[in-house]
C-alpha cells in the first residue's frame, strides 16, 4: 500500500516536473530578450529540477539517497537565483539591449532600487 502510494507521488512529481521544464524551453524559445528568456530558465527550471529531486528522494527506499536529493534541492534553491541574478547584473553591465518595449531599466544609473526610483519620484512631484 505505501509502496504503490510512493510510486503514484513519485509520478504525479515528475509529470509536475515535466510541466515546468516544458514551461521553461518554451520561454527559452518564445521570450524576447536575454533577461526575461533568463528569468523563464531559472524559475521554471529550478522548480523542474526540485521537483524530479523531490520524486526521487520519495521514490528511493535508501536514506542516504534521499538525503542526497534534499540536499541538492535545498543547493538549487539557494545558488540559482542568484547565479541567475549575478549574471543578468553582468549582461546589463556589457550592455546587451533590454526588448524595445521594456518600460523600466532599474540599472540604468548604476545599481538602484526600483522601489526607491519610484519613491524619489513621487518626492520630486510632491
Amino acid at each position: 500500500m505505501i509502496d504503490a502510494l510512493q510510486n503514484y507521488l513519485a509520478a504525479a512529481l515528475i509529470l509536475v516536473a515535466s510541466a515546468f521544464t516544458l514551461t521553461a524551453a518554451v520561454g527559452l524559445l518564445r521570450l524576447p530578450d536575454l533577461y526575461t528568456r533568463m528569468h523563464a530558465a531559472s524559475k521554471a527550471g529550478t522548480l523542474g529540477s526540485c521537483a524530479v529531486l523531490l520524486a526521487l528522494a520519495i521514490h528511493a527506499d535508501d536514506l542516504a539517497i534521499s538525503l542526497r536529493a534534499i540536499a541538492g534541492i535545498f543547493f538549487f534553491l539557494l545558488t540559482v537565483p542568484i547565479s541567475s541574478h549575478l549574471l543578468a547584473k553582468a549582461a546589463h553591465a556589457a550592455g546587451y539591449p533590454l526588448w524595445k518595449r521594456s518600460e523600466c531599466d532599474a540599472l540604468r544609473n548604476g545599481v538602484r532600487d526600483a522601489g526607491t526610483e519610484a519613491l524619489e519620484s513621487q518626492k520630486a512631484k510632491s
